[in-house]
């Protein structure tokens, strides 16, 4: 009944529209099947600060012994690019269109709704604190808005990486971002090409001198958007170009950023262009050491549930990277989910279930930790 209840709760998220800034709906429905089961829960003040349609949910569970073991999952999604319907074939949960299907992180979400409706029928071994997200696929931040005074939980884990069940992800980026503007001087191109600087020549030749891709196994450079012009005959009086790097070494990120700088001027000093640079920190990377209790407790609940734990580090963010750069031990799992963002997404319905008995061992074993 449980496994029926879970697939069915979480095919109706996934089919609430919400992505990032339009969060309202699946807010109201999460609070409402909470509230319905008899959990505390409220909502935060975030929405305004995080420019979310909605502030994080909290929802707290007491448990039988003391401590307490925080689990997360972010409302928002990706733009859908249409109405999503679910479609369950085969063991294997898909959208019928050319949509997303909404698993990033819904599947998180479901589980932790039927988490807490387990929880209310038998009292955890562990106090539960369930934190439900928003505004995470642009820039975390409902996460960099949370209270993390008001969490009692001294650790937690995000539930939110699309790869196989049993990695853990111990190590994570820091992610600057780019936003070049060049403006130089609009011309008839077929009269006096001569009198123009274009300033789509200067991005060009910006992006041109640029090293990107994947520069080292821990550092990757790339431009994903270029815009500017007004017409096929007039020299470009403006361009814009959107790019990022990343790395599991802030100095290297700061020097490969330093270096898509550097490109940036020399361009528009070749081209005769002005250049308006902007550099933002979208989230902080981290490092977990290996020895640590979240890491090391789950581990042990992996493989209470069969799953062989594996360490792996990512080039992806998510709201762990918010959490620990605030202060608050927070690892990352995988949840089994493939292809997010696109409309390939997709989750076998038994993975479902398989998060749902990892995060009641991890529940058991802070419960055996918190006693000592």
């Amino acid at each position: 009944m449980s496994d029926e209840r879970l697939r069915d709760r979480f095919a109706r998220l996934c089919e609430i529209p919400s992505p990032t800034g339009s969060e309202r709906a699946i807010a109201d429905a999460v609070l409402a099947e909470l509230r319905d089961l008899g959990v505390e829960a409220h909502e935060d003040g975030a929405g305004g600060p995080a420019r979310a349609g909605a502030g994080n949910l909290i929802a707290r569970i007491p448990g039988v012994g003391d401590g307490w073991v925080m689990l997360c999952a972010h409302l928002d999604t990706v733009p859908e690019g249409g109405p999503i319907e679910v479609e369950l074939a085969d063991g294997v949960f898909r959208s019928r269109g050319e949509t997303i299907l909404g698993a990033d992180d819904k599947a998180a979400v479901a589980v932790l709704i039927e988490l807490a409706a387990r929880a209310v029928t038998r009292p955890p071994p562990v106090g539960l604190e369930l934190v439900f997200t928003v505004a995470e696929e642009e820039g975390l931040r409902g996460a960099k808005e949370l209270d993390l005074s008001s969490l009692r939980a001294p650790y937690g884990y995000a539930l939110d990486h699309a790869t196989p069940i049993g990695e853990l992800i111990t190590a994570a980026p820091t992610h600057q971002r780019l936003v070049a503007e060049f403006e130089g001087l609009e011309a008839h191109a077929g009269l006096r090409p001569e009198d123009g600087h274009s300033a789509i020549a200067a991005a060009a030749a910006a992006i041109a001198s640029m090293k990107l891709g994947r520069l080292d196994p821990e550092t990757t450079a790339n431009v994903g958007l270029i815009s500017g012009g007004t017409a096929a005959n007039v020299v470009a009086g403006a361009c814009r170009i959107e790019g990022e790097a990343r790395s599991l070494d802030e100095a290297r990120v700061s020097e490969t950023m330093a270096a898509m700088l550097d490109a940036c001027t020399w361009a528009a000093s070749e081209h005769g262009c002005d250049l308006d640079v902007e550099v933002t920190e979208e989230f902080r990377g981290y490092r977990h050491a290996p020895g640590a209790a979240p890491l090391r407790l789950a581990r042990s609940a992996l493989e209470r549930c069969g799953f062989e734990p594996r360490d792996v580090a990512t080039g992806g963010g998510s709201d762990a990277n918010a959490l620990v750069a605030g202060g608050f031990e927070c690892v990352l799992l995988a949840n089994g989910t493939e292809a997010n963002h696109t409309p390939a997404e997709s989750v076998a319905a038994a993975r479902l279930g398989e998060m749902l008995a990892v995060c009641e061992a991890i529940a058991e074993l802070a419960a055996a930790e918190a006693d000592g």
